[in-house]
């Protein structure tokens, strides 16, 4: 049976652990952060359809039909499917993207819309591309890509995973089951400002071990979650610190932070409405 479109979903992540190392010095890669971080995917998600068309054409949007703010040439879906322009020869696609996950977070939108385009396009023109070729081809794109493409049937999220080095060693670990509720504040906090922060405070230790101990036992605790771009992240945006304050008074419980910001999120499922972001309840997707 031929397949003539396919809608996927694109879901949104949380960095339940997240460890930084110093930038590496010298290289192609200096600049850069090797991280430690456990990873998992929520059932928050973006909605991608693609179609076969006489020419190529991506169009971005919010859920509700609003455009995105910036340009659609350098949105990570069209850079995504430019990657396989190699593999296409002459055929065309019509990509449609509609967000519901907040840009510029922590959430891994873009990135987890990347994933998908790549999938997308391997799976509806037969391309037959390996899962680690797509993997190692989006490190082109961002490091968070890896993440999203995982070696499970097209459209089902990814599994939980333990990712290191620059974001392209990808190791999985068990699925997990969980509720979260994120708060997603009106502002950003733009990553490449809060990791000249953490290297202004100054670089601690790269902790893989303890982020691979706790990813191994599935602790899903407070007290063994930890970001170390949480302090850079609110010196970027000092704001930050007073959400993560609310939230934390008003559910009861620690306020972590995803990613380099600005989502906070806190274990379980909350009610009060806490007036400082949007609010999202949401469950690990497995």
């Amino acid at each position: 049976m031929t397949v003539d479109r396919l809608i996927l979903r694109a879901f949104a992540k949380v960095n339940l652990c997240l460890s930084v190392g110093e930038a590496i010095r010298e290289g192609v890669h200096r600049g850069m952060h090797p991280i430690a971080s456990w990873m998992v995917p929520l059932d928050l998600c973006d909605e991608v359809e693609i179609a076969p068309a006489s020419q190529r054409t991506v169009d971005v949007r919010w859920a509700d039909g609003t455009p995105v703010a910036w340009d659609i040439e350098r949105d990570l879906a069209t850079r995504a499917a430019k990657l396989l322009d190699d593999r296409l020869g002459s055929r065309g696609y019509q990509i449609s993207v509609r967000k519901r996950i907040p840009a510029g977070g922590g959430l891994g939108g873009g990135s987890s819309d990347a994933a998908a385009v790549l999938l997308g396009l391997d799976e509806l023109f037969g391309l037959g591309i390996a899962r680690e070729e797509l993997r190692s081809r989006s490190a082109e794109l961002g490091s968070d890509i890896a993440f999203f493409i995982d070696d499970v049937a097209v459209g089902e999220p990814p599994r939980p995973a333990i990712v290191e080095g620059l974001g392209d060693r990808v190791e999985r670990t068990a699925l997990l089951s969980g509720d979260l509720t994120l708060v997603c504040p009106e502002f950003g906090c733009p990553t490449g400002e809060v990791y000249r922060a953490f290297d202004d405070i100054g670089a601690g230790r790269l902790r893989a071990a303890e982020v691979r101990a706790t990813a191994h036992t599935g602790d899903l605790r407070d007290d063994v979650l930890f970001n170390d771009l949480a302090g850079p992240a609110e010196r970027v945006a000092p704001e930050l610190s007073g959400v993560r304050a609310r939230v934390a008074a008003e559910s009861g419980r620690p306020a972590h932070v995803s990613g380099s910001g600005s989502t906070v999120f806190v274990l379980g499922w909350h009610e009060s409405d806490v007036n400082v972001g949007t609010v999202y309840r949401t469950s690990i997707a497995r």
